[in-house]
């Protein structure tokens, strides 16, 4: 396989990729459940959750970006591109990466989501391939992306898999998984316990209660009546008073 056939491969892979697990799968979850299921990019701009969205969107881009680059000379393959077997293995890691985001995307059924929305509540999908890892969507877009630098070994496609990587932590760990802990409690929390968070076993959350919202403060109630103040005790005896001339006398001298 030749440069030029790699990356012709990566670029109508991709793109045919794309379609399908974002523009045909919105299209289809909006005639089952009369929404799109995508949310958009979560956080405050600048945010970490934000900066996640942002990247994500970076790789998919990049990831266009790294085969025509290499068609039309201006980022060139590092060392030439790969060719033979090393090629074939990215025609194959890239497929097999996408058809692994359709069965995640198959298995949330309903629940399928881009993005997250805080006052929305999703069952919450732990059967099929979602028992073996928490986030089977995103391990199998990461597959696919090493696939593309396989095809196209370049530091566009590079860049792609970093960028895509750091989406992916930054969604998982600071967005998805406290808005699960806060919507599914103590469900979630034993999941997260037994079940990988990208691959099987590794990443597996420490079960521990869950964070919920702090309630409203009750009112204050009633004090109680004040005690009886207990009795004075006697005041012991006054000792003698002596004599007022001797005081005069000491006190008072006088010249007569």
């Amino acid at each position: 396989m030749t440069v030029a056939v790699g990356a012709w491969a990566a670029l109508v892979l991709d793109v045919a990729g794309l379609l399908v697990v974002f523009v045909v799968r919105t299209w289809l979850h909006r005639r089952r459940t009369g929404t799109s299921g995508f949310n958009g990019i979560s956080g405050a701009p600048g945010s970490a959750q934000w900066w996640g969205g942002v990247l994500f969107v970076v790789a998919l881009v990049l990831g266009l970006l790294a085969p025509v680059a290499a068609l039309t000379g201006v980022v060139g393959p590092v060392a030439g591109g790969w060719r033979g077997p090393v090629a074939w293995l990215g025609v194959v890691v890239l497929l097999v990466g996408f058809a692994g985001v359709l069965w995640g995307q198959g298995g949330m059924g309903s629940s399928w989501r881009i993005g997250v929305r805080q006052d929305e509540r999703t069952d919450l999908v732990t059967g099929g391939v979602f028992g073996w890892v928490r986030n089977p969507i995103f391990t199998a877009m990461l597959l696919a992306q090493v696939g593309l630098v396989l095809l196209v070994p370049s530091v566009v496609s590079a860049a792609a898999l970093v960028s895509l990587w750091l989406a992916v932590q930054l969604q998982v760990r600071l967005l998805e998984e406290p808005y699960l802990l806060r919507r599914h409690g103590h469900t979630y929390a034993r999941y997260a316990a037994r079940t990988g968070r990208f691959v099987p076993v590794v990443g597996r959350l420490r079960e521990a209660s869950p964070v919920g919202p702090v309630g409203p403060v009750g009112p204050v109630g009633p004090v109680g009546p004040v005690g009886p103040v207990g009795p004075v005790g006697p005041v012991g005896p006054v000792g003698p008073v002596g004599p007022a001339d001797r005081v005069a006398r000491r006190t008072s001298p006088v010249a007569s």
